[in-house]
């Protein structure tokens, strides 16, 4: 069998005017290609630096805002600051105008140092007085007056001996004006005005008007008796009284009346307090000092 190979022959024109066009097809390729990627890599480029750019403003933002946070964080303590000392002046003043207004319930008159030295007109009324129970008077039949707001400290105290086992009882406590004129009128009957005098105040210098004095004896004493200071009852008042706000007003040695035992006055636990820690005489002190105590009258 015979087989036929069949060649073409192509011109050389044509090979030539081929190689070209396929030249020119690569070279436009190529340059397509080029091209390409040369506004490929100039668009990275400008994104790039777009980038950049916008990490640099970032960063400036970064920074300022960081400053502008400090600058508020300082300005916000400052405000915080300002409401702090805002808050502590309202609570001062609030705290100022409680203290007033407690100041202003308090009668004024309580404190002052009345034997021989203020005086109480006959128009004093304490404004609250109230009945001591009968079980506390010395003598059942007969009523005693007394400042209601005493009274719980007055109760207190006859309490508390009580249940330590000393009995006291009151004898005389609210006088008014012409009922201490009344009583002392009886003991310069009695006693001589001289006399009188040196152990019973004029109306108007007594204590019992203020209705913060009581008059105290015990079931053995039976009566205001000096004969009181050497009772147990007494030596118990010595230790005790002032814890309830009470002080002997008329110790031995004072300059205004006889020694009087039984005669205790309500000043107040944090004046009677300090009158017996520090063991002074409420008498002898200035009555500045004394006024400083009023507010805590009845604390």
């Amino acid at each position: 069998m015979v087989k036929h190979i069949f060649r073409v022959a192509i011109p050389p024109k044509y090979l030539t005017a081929g190689g070209i066009i396929l030249a020119a097809v690569l070279v436009g390729f190529g340059g397509y290609r080029y091209w390409t990627l040369y506004r490929y890599n100039n668009l990275l480029e400008e994104r790039f630096a777009e980038s950049e750019n916008t990490m640099l403003e970032l960063r400036v933002w970064l920074v300022s805002s960081t400053r502008d946070n400090a600058d508020l964080t300082q300005i916000l303590e400052r405000e915080i600051g300002k409401n702090n000392l805002f808050e502590s002046q309202i609570q001062d003043i609030s705290g100022t105008v409680g203290a007033l207004k407690k100041l202003s319930e308090v009668d004024r008159e309580l404190l002052k140092k009345y034997s021989k030295v203020y005086f109480l007109n006959e128009n004093y009324v304490p404004k609250e007085l109230t009945s001591v129970d009968a079980q506390y008077l010395f003598n059942k039949t007969k009523p005693q007056l007394i400042h209601s707001r005493m009274l719980p400290f007055l109760a207190r105290m006859l309490d508390t001996a009580k249940q330590e086992g000393i009995e006291l009882q009151i004898v005389s406590a609210y006088r008014s004006f012409y009922g201490q004129q009344s009583v002392k009128t009886g003991y310069e009957i009695t006693y001589g005005a001289g006399t009188a005098n040196q152990f019973s105040a004029e109306q108007g210098y007594s204590e019992h008007q203020l209705g913060t004095a009581v008059d105290v004896t015990d079931p053995k004493t039976k009566g205001l008796y000096a004969s009181f200071s050497k009772s147990a009852s007494y030596a118990w008042l010595l230790e005790n009284a002032h814890r309830f706000g009470f002080i002997l007003s008329y110790p031995k040695s004072n300059s205004y009346y006889t020694f009087e035992p039984w005669h205790w006055r309500f000043v107040g636990v944090a004046l009677a307090g300090a009158l017996h820690d520090k063991n002074e005489y409420f008498y002898n002190m200035n009555q500045t000092e004394i006024d400083k105590y009023l507010i805590s009258f009845f604390d």
